[in-house]
């Protein structure tokens, strides 16, 4: 074993006093974050007289504390993304001191979906892993769960219809979005791809290998499972089963990782959405989702009837996708995301002449912007 060489002895006076400054930066930090969390009891104190403890949870003000902290970080050394990290892991203790919230995602242990929760939460909720999206909205729904976090569009792959599906039977808002980089991994307890006799993954994680597969492993069956995670399951207890999943499920199931990196595109994104009971006032950096409907009486052009107030007041369309009503055939409901807050003035003064236009119409959330 080799030991690691000490520093020159002219050098060890100088990297001593460094470490005596960093030891007190740390007993600084650390009374600081102590003040914090009082501070975040006190607010919670005051809520809790009115509410639960959900109710003192506010998604735009998180938003706000971290747009801050990125604006504060111009300058580094730290990366953008690890402070974001730092001050949500803060914030995520600081609001589970009396209760952490409980957060309802698509499991089991292991998922990309759990991966969300930990980034757009921090570590200090209690996540509860759930069989499929239409537990997630009856958990939230119901109560039991605070929030849900549920997949609704992948950059390759398209949208997530069962999620935009259950949107029309609740009464469920979307607090929140998050971002999260896909990045894909052939896993397994077999020691080389060769031994490889099928894989197990989610349609869409086939889907979004689909060119690496073809390549690499042409003619392996491929099973479409629930989730990664049961992939990475299946892939732990069957012999000659590889599974497609993320390095988290690689290390919960115990496999190996026998490819890294295998989705055919680099920039691979799911993108989840956040659901609550409420909707949100302003962060100052939002979107907003909504549901609708033309109206019966239009025969023709209704896409056209149902957008022009947008186009009329300069609001920008981010995505717009079609589902079937389920009311009649050949009927459409549309879930159109735009920028900016539904009580921001030009917003509002569409959505007002929309809604008058459409059979349906439903605000689902005005919600932050994702953040990196």
């Amino acid at each position: 074993m080799t030991r690691k060489k000490s520093p020159p002895a002219k050098d060890r006076p100088a990297i001593e006093s460094i470490r005596k400054q960093i030891d007190s930066v740390d007993q600084q930090l650390h009374a600081l974050i102590n003040q914090r969390a009082e501070l975040a009891r006190q607010v919670g104190v005051s809520k809790h007289k009115e509410g639960r403890l959900v109710d003192f949870y506010r998604p735009e003000r998180e938003a706000e504390v971290l747009r801050m902290a990125l604006a504060r970080n111009s300058k580094g050394p730290l990366r953008d993304e690890e402070v974001l990290r730092l001050f949500r892991e803060i914030m995520s203790a600081c609001l589970a001191q009396e209760k952490p919230l409980k957060v309802a995602y698509l499991g089991p242990e292991g998922t990309y979906s759990q991966s969300a929760v930990l980034k757009h939460f921090g570590h200090s909720v209690r996540a509860l892993s759930l069989a499929s999206i239409d537990e997630v909205f009856q958990e939230v729904q119901a109560g039991n769960a605070d929030f849900g976090v549920v997949p609704v569009e992948n950059s390759s792959e398209g949208t997530v219809n069962n999620t935009l599906d259950r949107f029309m039977t609740t009464s469920l808002h979307i607090c929140g979005e998050v971002e999260l980089r896909v990045h894909h991994n052939l896993i397994g307890r077999m020691k080389d791809m060769a031994q490889v006799q099928r894989i197990c993954a989610h349609p869409q994680a086939l889907g979004q290998c689909r060119g690496w597969l073809e390549e690499h492993l042409p003619g392996i069956e491929r099973v479409p499972v629930s989730s990664n995670a049961e992939g990475a399951r299946r892939a732990r207890d069957e012999k000659g089963t590889a599974a497609i999943a993320g390095a988290v499920a690689a290390e919960v199931y115990s496999l190996e990782i026998l490819a890294p990196n295998i989705e055919d595109n680099d920039d691979n994104t799911t993108r989840f959405l956040v659901l609550g009971g409420k909707l949100l006032q302003s962060s100052g950096s939002d979107k907003t989702t909504i549901l609708v409907s033309g109206a019966e009486t239009t025969e023709s052009g209704v896409l056209f009837h149902l957008l022009e107030p947008l186009a009329k007041h300069k609001v920008n369309l981010t995505r717009i996708e079609s589902r079937p009503s389920r009311r009649r055939k050949w009927d459409y409901v549309f879930f159109i995301d735009l920028e900016g807050h539904a009580d921001d003035e030009p917003v509002a003064k569409a959505l007002a002449e929309l809604r008058k236009r459409a059979s349906l119409f439903r605000i689902l959330g005005s919600y932050p912007r994702a953040i990196l």
